[in-house]
C-alpha cells in the first residue's frame, strides 16, 4: 500500500509546470493594490476595499487572497472596509519554517487589525482560515464584533490522499518537492461540488505560490503544528454572534460538522447552501456574498433550512 501510495504521488505530482508569471497573479488586472505589513516577524500581503464598519477575510488551506476575489467588491459596495490577506506560509507572505500553530495564527490575525488601527472586526474564516478565526474568537473576544464561518476547520477535516501523506515526514518530504499543476488542479476540483466550474485561471492563480521553492516546508510545517480539530468542545465559549454558511457537497468537512458547530454555539444561526462544495464563496458566490451582507447589516438571521428559499 506505501509504494503503491508512493507512486500515486510521482504520478500526480512529478509533471511540474511553469507557473504564470507575477505580472498576471491577482491582484494584478484587478481593481485592488497589493500592500504589504510585516506582523511577528512575518512579512504579509494584504488588499483592502471600501469604508466603514471593518471586514477581515481569512482563506484556507494552500489558498491565498484569490480565494475571495469574488467576495471583496461586493462588501466593500455594501458599505464595509474589507480586508484580505495572505497568511503566513501561503500565497505571496513570507514562509518561515515555523508559527503555524492555532495560538500564534490567531494573535497573527490580531496584529494584522492592530496594523490597520482596527479596534474590532468581524472575522470572516473559510476552511482552515474557519479555524483560525473561531481561534480569535476565543482569545480575543473584545475584537470581534461577530464571526462567520463557511465550511471551517476546528472540528476536524476529511482531507484527501495527497493531504494526509503530505504530513507523513519522508513521504511529505517528496509529494512537497515534487508537487505539480495536475496535483494542484485534482485537489482544487476536489473542493467543489461540481469540479467543471474550476477554470484553467482557476488553477494557475492557485499553482503560482504552490510552485515557489519555499512553498513545500512551510506547508509540511503548517500540517505539522496547526490543528485542526481545535475548536472541539470550546465554541460554547464565542460570545459574539456567529453565522456559519455550509455547501452540501463539501467533501472535505461534512455539513455534519457545521450543524454541531451551531449546536455548540450560544448565538449561532447554521445556512446550508445546495449544489456547494467546500470552496463555498468561489463555487457560489452571489449566495454567499447576499447572507454575508445580510448578516453584516442586520446581525443573525432568522435563517430558512437552505439558501434555496432567498
Amino acid at each position: 500500500m506505501r509504494w503503491a501510495a508512493l507512486g500515486w504521488i510521482f504520478v500526480v505530482t512529478a509533471c511540474r509546470a511553469p507557473a504564470i508569471p507575477e505580472s498576471q497573479r491577482f491582484p494584478s488586472g484587478s481593481a485592488f493594490v497589493p500592500h504589504a505589513v510585516t506582523v511577528d516577524g512575518t512579512s504579509l500581503r494584504y488588499i483592502e476595499a471600501g469604508q466603514g464598519p471593518p471586514v477581515l477575510l481569512l482563506h484556507g488551506l494552500g489558498a491565498s487572497i484569490y480565494s475571495w476575489r469574488n467576495t471583496i467588491e461586493p462588501l466593500a459596495h455594501a458599505g464595509f472596509h474589507v480586508v484580505a490577506f495572505d497568511n503566513r506560509g501561503f500565497g505571496a507572505s513570507g514562509k518561515p519554517s515555523t508559527g503555524y500553530g492555532n495560538a500564534a495564527l490567531a494573535a497573527l490575525v490580531v496584529g494584522v487589525m492592530d496594523s490597520l488601527h482596527f479596534p474590532d472586526a468581524v472575522v470572516v474564516g473559510h476552511s482552515m482560515g474557519g479555524a483560525i478565526a473561531g481561534e480569535v474568537a476565543l482569545r480575543y473576544p473584545d475584537r470581534v464584533r461577530g464571526l462567520v464561518l463557511i465550511d471551517a476547520a476546528g472540528y476536524g477535516i476529511r482531507a484527501p490522499l495527497v493531504l494526509r501523506l503530505a504530513s507523513v515526514p519522508l513521504i511529505g518530504s517528496i509529494a512537497t518537492a515534487l508537487r505539480g499543476r495536475h496535483a494542484v488542479e485534482r485537489l482544487l476540483r476536489f473542493t467543489y461540488a461540481n469540479p467543471s466550474r474550476v477554470t484553467r485561471a482557476d488553477v494557475d492563480q492557485y499553482y503560482a505560490p504552490v510552485a515557489a521553492a519555499d512553498f513545500g516546508p512551510a506547508f509540511r510545517a503548517v500540517l505539522r503544528e496547526f490543528n485542526f480539530g481545535a475548536l472541539r468542545g470550546r465554541l460554547g465559549a464565542v460570545r459574539a454572534p456567529t453565522l456559519i454558511l455550509w455547501g452540501t457537497g463539501d467533501r472535505m468537512i461534512p455539513a455534519a460538522m457545521g450543524r454541531a458547530m451551531a449546536t455548540d454555539l450560544q448565538r449561532g444561526a447554521f445556512v446550508l447552501v445546495p449544489d456547494g462544495g467546500h470552496d463555498l464563496q468561489e463555487e457560489a458566490p452571489d449566495v454567499v456574498n447576499r447572507a454575508l451582507i445580510a448578516f453584516l447589516r442586520q446581525g443573525l438571521p432568522q435563517a430558512p433550512p437552505n439558501l434555496a428559499l432567498y
